[in-house]
């Protein structure tokens, strides 16, 4: 199962698009300010970013309670104060801390796509964890699963029966320039053509999608960059059937080479 109940867009998507961010001032551990936040958006949309979702963290148990009304006037504002340079959507980065709980309430999701961004509780997953995306998205919802790289125990066969149930992987971008056992993940799932769409998950700081799209360009992955973080994510937000992302297959040294490229991050 995949997502697709909807008409495909034509054509491509209207410039990059970031879908996780914690910008939404002073709610999070993200931004701590209205004027931080404005100042990061006024940088990334110099950088090419020209929509960008603002979702804080909540937790599952809690959704019944969100504070959709005051995010969506503290979105308002922010919108305001940056003019047109970005397009501001709403929603959360949600925690499945407990199976079961609603996740069709109003204000929950990406903009006004069914979509909604979820991640797992840090350390090894949960059992039942695929069962719980197959009942989100059979009840409606279709589930963004947020860098799936950091979850202890993932493994390629996981993510492949996550997008079977119907979930959307999103990656977290930088940590393919990143080291360690979970960039080598992220990089191999890149490579595989199992992500989605690639965010860039900033708090209120540097981290940029435009870093990681420099760096696919150099290694000819530059309609995998068009793909993963212009067209998919505006098929998304308007509920239409994602296009597969290319497998990447870089030459040796590739990777050793563009993190030079890039500070060595």
């Amino acid at each position: 199962m995949r997502v697709g109940d909807a008409t495909p867009l034509g054509g491509r998507g209207p410039g990059v698009i970031d879908l996780h961010t914690h910008l939404l001032p002073g709610v999070d551990d993200g931004s701590p300010t209205q004027e931080n936040s404005v100042r990061v958006l006024e940088r990334l949309a110099a950088e090419g970013v020209r929509e960008l979702a603002c979702t804080p963290h909540l937790a599952a148990s809690r959704a019944h309670e969100a504070p959709v009304e005051r995010n969506a006037a503290l979105l308002l504002e922010l919108q305001a104060a940056v003019g047109e340079r970005v397009r501001l959507h709403r929603g959360f980065e949600i925690m499945l801390d407990r199976p079961g709980m609603e996740l069709r309430l109003p204000g929950l999701s990406l903009g006004n796509s069914r979509a909604v961004l979820v991640e797992f509780p840090h350390g090894p997953l949960p059992e039942g964890h695929t069962e719980e995306l197959l009942r989100l998205r059979s009840g409606g919802v279709v589930p963004v699963v947020a860098h799936p790289e950091r979850y202890g125990g993932m493994t390629l066969d996981i993510v492949r029966a996550w997008r079977e149930a119907g979930a959307v992987i999103q990656g977290d971008a930088l940590l393919l320039l990143s080291t360690g056992a979970k960039a080598l993940l992220a990089r191999t799932m890149l490579e595989e053509g199992v992500y989605d769409i690639l965010a860039s998950d900033n708090h209120g700081d540097r981290r940029s999608l435009a870093t990681v799209l420099l760096w696919l360009q150099e290694m000819k992955g530059g309609e995998q960059g068009r793909t993963l973080t212009e067209v998919n994510p505006a098929r998304l937000l308007a509920d239409a059937a994602l296009e597969p992302a290319a497998p990447l297959r870089p030459g040796k040294g590739v990777w050793e080479r563009l993190r030079a490229l890039v500070g060595g991050r």
